[in-house]
């Protein structure tokens, strides 16, 4: 409730714009979602940041799309009226959003062992052979 009266404030409009772009990236397909770092709209042009250059020109060729679906949002969503453009410009961008997606998921690095329980346990201490003993056990499990 308070976040959306801060909202509602005047000096606080960019945030409305920001969450409908954010919006609208959501719409187009994953590939799309991937290839779009940031978007905004001046002057009745909607300024298509990509992250990488070849992706600007298959966007190139998808422009009636993106309007169709900014026209779309802006016409189904009452808080996204403000999103209006006639023409489409895109540019490739070194800068990324900060905001990071979900579907990037931390991948956890996976080792094959290279160690070998291949060696001669020579100690007389039952403590220390048993823990050479758990060692090859560890070795053998991992391989």
């Amino acid at each position: 409730m308070i976040l959306s009266h801060l909202t509602s404030q005047p000096q606080f409009k960019y945030l409305k714009q920001q969450a409908c772009y954010r919006k609208f990236i959501s719409l187009l397909g994953e590939k799309w979602q991937k290839a779009i770092a940031f978007v905004y709209i001046r002057n009745e042009t909607l300024f298509v940041a990509v992250t990488h250059p070849g992706f600007k020109m298959e966007l190139h060729y998808n422009r009636d799309l993106l309007k169709s679906v900014l026209t779309q949002l802006g016409s189904l969503d009452p808080e996204c009226t403000m999103l209006q453009a006639k023409e489409v410009a895109i540019f490739h961008s070194k800068y990324r959003s900060v905001i990071k997606e979900n579907s990037q998921e931390q991948t956890i690095p996976y080792y094959h062992e290279l160690a070998s329980s291949d060696f001669a346990i020579e100690t007389e201490d039952p403590d220390l052979r048993q823990t050479f003993e758990k060692i090859k056990e560890t070795i053998l499990c991992n391989l």
